[in-house]
């Protein structure tokens, strides 16, 4: 400690192998999947519902939010009914699935709106922060991952655990049923393994995940607004 001059050293710990393994958790993994479209056939929901088949027989309790109603970002109090909804699914949830169809070279309007309605209280403690997150895409012609990269820096500034496999889905509109399943094929195979991951990492990080997301520089933080407070009230 001595070369590190400018370390706190009350606010510096070395990691707690114990606080690092995996919880016993009697509850099955809580995934929220949330989809960026409004389209009466919407090939990011049905991409949704299949995700929700897979994680349901992979052992997941799942809950889809319908953003439909949902008001744009400071549009409306965050006391609506749909934020609400929103916010209480996410603090629901141990891990999550974003698809988004990809509208000039970008994620949706509708998927962006979903995410900005997430407050940031408690300075830099996020709401999302340690849960596990999968991303996918849907297009209308020829594979793309814009949509998949963006959702990954989104995931990265929500302090989330961004599995690292996706799935980007080429010509959405062939790739389905008249009846909304996904036909076979290496697309559905992909979706099949980023489920899988995901229920693997969530399995692995939940209820440990204050232990993975506990920061150095917020710990100094609350020390010397401690210490500030301690030295104001002895004078």
């Amino acid at each position: 400690m001595e070369e590190l001059t400018n370390l706190l050293s009350e606010a510096f710990q070395l990691p707690d192998l114990a606080r690092l393994t995996p919880a016993k958790i009697d509850h099955k993994p809580r995934i929220l999947l949330l989809y960026g479209s409004l389209r009466e056939r919407s090939y990011s929901r049905l991409l949704t519902f299949e995700a929700e088949h897979l994680l349901t027989a992979l052992g997941a309790e799942t809950r889809v939010f319908h953003a439909d109603g949902l008001p744009l970002p400071d549009d409306e109090a965050d006391t609506h009914p749909k934020v609400q909804e929103l916010r209480e699914a996410m603090l629901w949830s141990e891990g999550q699935v974003w698809t988004s169809p990809e509208r000039h070279g970008a994620m949706s309007g509708v998927m962006k709106a979903q995410i900005d309605w997430i407050p940031l209280p408690g300075g830099a403690i996020r709401p999302t922060q340690g849960r596990t997150l999968a991303v996918m895409q849907v297009s209308g012609g020829s594979q793309s991952f814009n949509a998949v990269n963006q959702m990954r820096v989104l995931g990265r500034w929500m302090r989330m655990i961004t599995i690292p496999n996706q799935s980007s889905v080429a010509k959405a509109w062939q790739e389905f049923t008249p009846e909304g399943r996904m036909n076979p094929s290496s697309y559905y195979d992909r979706v099949v393994d980023v489920m899988e991951e995901l229920v693997k990492f969530t399995l692995l990080t939940r209820g440990i995940a204050d232990h993975l997301t506990d920061r150095y520089s917020e710990r100094k933080e609350t020390a010397e607004k401690f210490e500030e407070r301690t030295r104001l009230g002895s004078i």
